[in-house]
């Protein structure tokens, strides 16, 4: 095992396209660090870099205490997990997972240890002397994984193992990865676009987006305290409510303006906005995840805590989406349709009123211009 630095990185290819534009990160040996992000956002080029797979153009990969900008894959000592699993089929399970202890001279009584170990840990001992053709696709990533474990390196790298895997699979296999993770104590580089995955998986979340850390930081916190617009609206399912409006003066502190079929509310903002939004009295952007909007049955459960004093506002639900534990309500506010998780007993129907009841304790809010959080 071992902690990994990436200072200042950067990738621009001959074409001058720059798709990692002073990448930084830190890790501490035995962490479990998510790379987050849509599709070009350079995740996937920064995993190859620390694999070797890629030229470093500027700036530091370590591994340890030791630079490998210039260190071949071979001598690196990681693992990689690919999402294509890439086993050998005309090997067995066995045979796929002692492969690489072969390349490298271990001794077969060993081999045959470290095998079993490997098969054990990951509950497939009955699966040893099956090709890979009479294997799920859950089975398939196992072996993959048993590979990975045989080698002991001092880090693994995983892009987009459960891409393959159907919902149900990639369930299983989530915790899966995250039970290996807590037995051996690995230091793992996991590269998704799957912002669940990213969520219940890391120790440490980095989001990306076009060749930027757009923040960096605990699941917890990136979800409660994200840092700009496209963090707030990337991390999260369903994702959070963005409603444009207005801060207004409100007795000794501010109030947000909600617009519903014509009718305006004053929405009072908790007392800890106020110094932070006082410089953007005017224009700005509510951001609200849909849990802190309810039904006023939940609400009234709530409210027995001192923290939450939440402005109900009645509206007409557009549509519903139940899930069994909770109704997911859908209402315009601010010409925007709004997510509200709401209990089942309490979910009105589509074309009925219902009462909401808005915890702006948890809001966040943005700047119209640069999107960057401002309270």
């Amino acid at each position: 095992m071992a902690s990994l630095s990436i200072k200042n990185v950067r990738k621009v290819y001959p074409n001058g396209a720059e798709i990692l534009k002073g990448i930084n990160l830190e890790i501490e040996d035995g962490q479990f660090l998510i790379l987050v992000g849509g599709s070009g956002c350079g995740k996937s080029t920064l995993l190859n870099m620390i694999a070797g797979l890629e030229t470093v153009s500027s700036g530091e990969i370590c591994i340890g205490n030791q630079c490998v900008n210039d260190v071949p894959p071979k001598s690196r000592d990681i693992a990689m997990v690919f999402q294509s699993y890439a086993l050998y089929p005309t090997m067995t399970v066995r045979e796929n997972i002692s492969f690489g202890l072969g390349i490298r001279k271990v001794p077969k009584k060993e081999q045959k240890e470290i095998v079993e170990r490997v098969a054990e840990t990951l509950q497939m001992t009955h699966l040893l002397d099956r090709k890979p053709a009479l294997l799920s696709g859950g089975q398939r990533q196992r072996v993959a994984m048993g590979r990975a474990i045989a080698r002991n390196p001092a880090l693994f790298l995983f892009d987009e193992p459960l891409s393959n895997l159907d919902a149900k699979l990639r369930v299983e296999m989530r915790a899966e990865i995250k039970l290996l993770h807590q037995r051996l104590g690995t230091t793992i580089v996991y590269v998704t676009h799957d912002q669940i995955e990213a969520m219940t998986l890391g120790d440490k979340i980095a989001v990306m987006k076009d060749g930027v850390v757009q923040q960096f930081g605990s699941p917890q916190d990136i979800y409660d305290e994200p840092a700009n617009l496209f963090v707030a609206g990337f991390i999260g399912s369903p994702s959070m409510n963005f409603l444009r409006g207005r801060l207004t003066r409100h007795g000794q502190g501010l109030a947000f303006t909600l617009v519903h079929e014509g009718t305006s509310t004053l929405l009072p903002l908790p007392s800890r906005f106020s110094a932070a939004l006082c410089a953007h009295d005017g224009d700005v952007i509510l951001g609200i995840r849909p849990e802190h909007i309810t039904d006023a049955l939940s609400a009234r459960r709530l409210e027995t805590t001192d923290a939450y004093h939440p402005t109900k506002v009645e509206c007409c639900v557009d549509l519903t989406e139940p899930t069994g534990p909770d109704t997911m309500v859908f209402c315009t506010f601010n010409a925007t349709r709004l997510t509200c998780r709401t209990h089942p007993r309490a979910a009105a129907q589509p074309g009925e009123k219902i009462e909401l009841a808005f915890d702006l304790s948890k809001a966040v809010f943005f700047d119209p211009v640069t999107e960057e959080r401002i309270g």
